[in-house]
């Protein structure tokens, strides 16, 4: 159990992270929605009720679809843009092991199965970490327009308006300003790191430069 905990503490504690904010989510939103319900002279909703309203699945997806976004670009972009002096670029003047051939490194012990095969296989498993995650933001991005047209229907029609269907509400400017005003701030966030691992450091953090390592050194190996 120790050694579980030593090697997967990391994904152990944001998955717990999650699920204990998640569990957060939905019942402040809960509660919202219902103390929402009630200003309008509405019957309150029950808890099982309320997972499935639009409400809660726009709430969660316009998130989800922004980090899945700003992941799955990251990961491409860092592929052949860089960043004098961060530790989350490669080094624009040195060669990164990134870069080797997998053709060349079939022998290699440990080699996962794609790479020892070749193929068509590895040419998607070359890409297979920006491949999920894109497919993760497409999936949250979908789930997103169908919690939002719920919500936006029931609106409409709380006002004497008319209902939408999914392919009407990704044509409105409020599905739009709801994923636009996520994207950007991920976006920020990034460009935040990729800029501040130049000067500043977190001891111990894979994600920061050795606190000794001179301001111009790029990447964190």
């Amino acid at each position: 159990m120790k050694r579980i905990w030593r090697d997967n503490s990391l994904t152990i504690v944001m998955l717990g992270l999650f699920l204990l904010l998640l569990c957060g989510q939905a019942a402040t939103g809960f509660f919202d929605y219902n103390s929402d319900q009630q200003e309008h002279q509405k019957q309150a909703i029950g808890f099982v009720e309320y997972l499935g309203s639009g409400h809660f699945i726009e709430g969660i997806f316009e998130n989800w679809e922004s980090e899945f976004l700003q992941m799955g670009a990251y990961v491409l972009l860092t592929a052949f843009l860089f960043q004098k002096g961060s530790a989350e670029s490669k080094d624009p003047d040195g060669e990164e092991p990134v870069d080797q051939e997998p053709e060349t490194q079939k022998d290699k012990a440990g080699a996962p199965g794609p790479v020892r095969r070749g193929g068509a296989q590895l040419k998607i498993y070359k890409h297979s970490l920006s491949l999920a995650l894109f497919a993760l933001f497409a999936f949250s991005f979908a789930l997103h327009a169908v919690g939002g047209a719920r919500e936006y229907s029931q609106e409409q029609k709380e006002h004497g308006g008319q209902e939408v269907s999914t392919l009407q509400y990704l044509g409105t400017s409020r599905f739009w300003y709801e994923s636009l005003q996520n994207w950007q701030s991920e976006f920020l966030a990034v460009a935040a790191l990729a800029v501040l691992s130049i000067w500043l450091r977190e001891e111990g953090s894979p994600e920061s430069k050795a606190v000794a390592d001179s301001h111009e050194k790029t990447g964190s190996s």
